[in-house]
């Protein structure tokens, strides 16, 4: 089983594909295999495209104690110096959109260019009144899957997330079994990640110390208040391109894995493998 020893954990990994290398970050509750969709639609021809289980995830460890997204970050980081790729193009989605411009604050000479969606930085737009205020109901129903996961009903905290944060009501029995385990097994990692306190914040004055490509993007069914978080990253990075995806909400390369691969691949093809990095 391939792994990188990433300080007190193993971190299990896929590569496949030839080309550059794309390293994927998958958000909160999945695993590698959420990239799945994507990868099959056209990245694997265009790229190696490395995949990994983020710690307390599917095929790697969990180390005991109160996690941190600094670890996931150092985690990214390692994966990165490790397998060789360095610098790399990296995606993120969701959660692991929120490592990926941690990391690329501290260390933005490890990115050839960066490409997010949605991140979840409620830190970000702590500030703005209309953004919080569309919030209110997300974290009310955030704190709701929280007291299910504490009691160790990982299972309804599940549903709930899916129901009422990220898909809507009655999407849970819509979702394939397998999906629905994976959710409830990675339940009590979503726990642990809210329960850090620099979880939704980001260094975007360090942020605009990172230079290369960046494509933010969005899906039109999504709620507006992840507009508002990129229009803060796109302040920090003026560079940063914009990407709406149609008719599509929190996963892309889950629900439109076409268009995704499409969109990350003309993207990262005008970055170019001269593309500048921080420091040249």
């Amino acid at each position: 089983m391939p792994q990188v020893r990433a300080d007190d954990v193993n971190l299990y990994y896929e590569a496949v594909g030839e080309g550059e290398p794309l390293v994927l970050v998958h958000g909160s509750w999945n695993d590698h295999k959420s990239w799945q969709p994507a990868i099959e639609a056209d990245l694997r021809a265009s790229f190696t495209v490395i995949t990994y289980d983020r710690r307390g995830h599917g095929r790697s460890e969990t180390a005991p104690g109160q996690g941190t997204r600094r670890q996931d970050e150092d985690d990214l980081a390692t994966l990165i110096e490790q397998l060789g790729p360095a610098p790399a193009h990296v995606a993120g989605n969701s959660f692991g959109t929120s490592i990926v411009l941690g990391l690329a604050a501290r260390r933005p000479e490890l990115f050839r260019s960066i490409t997010v969606h949605e991140p979840p930085l409620i830190g970000v737009v702590a500030d703005d009144p209309d953004s919080m205020a569309q919030l209110q109901p997300t974290m009310t129903s955030f704190d709701a899957v929280m007291d299910h996961l504490r009691n160790a009903e990982n299972e309804q905290g599940a549903r709930l997330f899916v129901e009422e944060v990220a898909m809507g009501p009655g999407m849970w029995d819509q979702l394939p079994a397998a999906l629905r385990e994976t959710f409830v097994t990675n339940a009590q990692t979503w726990l642990d990640e809210q329960t850090d306190p620099t979880w939704a914040v980001l260094d975007l004055d360090g942020l605009s110390a990172c230079t290369v490509p960046v494509l933010l993007s969005r899906g039109s069914a999504s709620p507006t208040w992840f507009s508002t978080v990129l229009e803060r990253l796109a302040m920090a990075m003026p560079q940063a391109q914009r990407q709406t995806f149609e008719g599509a909400g929190h996963i892309p390369h889950v629900t439109h894995p076409q268009e995704y691969a499409a969109v990350l691949t003309r993207f990262i093809r005008a970055a170019g493998p001269d593309a500048p990095s921080p420091g040249q």
